[in-house]
């Protein structure tokens, strides 16, 4: 595999953690709402991940380039854990009965899933860095 591949790999996979990171941001932020059905009440947002393999790939690049792996973002999934339903007759979105519709977020849930988007968006940063380091230890030795 060329090094340059290794650029690309992990350039993929910060984008996918990125977007990860968006999401879990997105659900954070909405946590707290509330609507008035079960129906429109906010869901969490997953990103569902799939592996780019060589073979995938060939087909969709031009013939000089080649390129080797990496992740992409396949879809961005509502969570199918249930909504919670709460009295709250006083509140101007309550239906008929006087229930609000809280979202399914769970606010611990969504730091962990952070805490892991940031924790692999550090280590892709890693691989860039020594892959850059590495290439310039071999421009110094080639150089000697």
């Amino acid at each position: 595999m060329p090094i340059d591949n290794i650029f690309g790999i992990a350039g993929s996979a910060l984008n996918a953690q990125m977007a990860r990171m968006n999401a879990t941001a997105s659900n954070l932020a909405n946590a707290s709402t509330v609507a008035g059905s079960e129906k429109e009440a906010y869901r969490g947002k997953r990103t569902v991940f799939k592996a780019v393999m060589e073979e995938q790939n060939q087909n969709q690049l031009p013939k000089d380039q080649t390129y080797q792996g990496g992740v992409r973002i396949d879809a961005l999934v509502d969570d199918p854990s249930p909504v919670r339903r709460m009295s709250d007759p006083g509140n101007p979105l309550a239906d008929k009965d006087g229930f609000v519709y809280l979202s399914n977020v769970n606010e611990m849930t969504e730091m962990v899933e952070m805490m892991a988007a940031s924790r692999s968006y550090a280590n892709n940063v890693e691989v860039i860095n020594t892959t850059r380091q590495l290439l310039m230890r071999t421009i110094d030795i080639t150089r000697s």
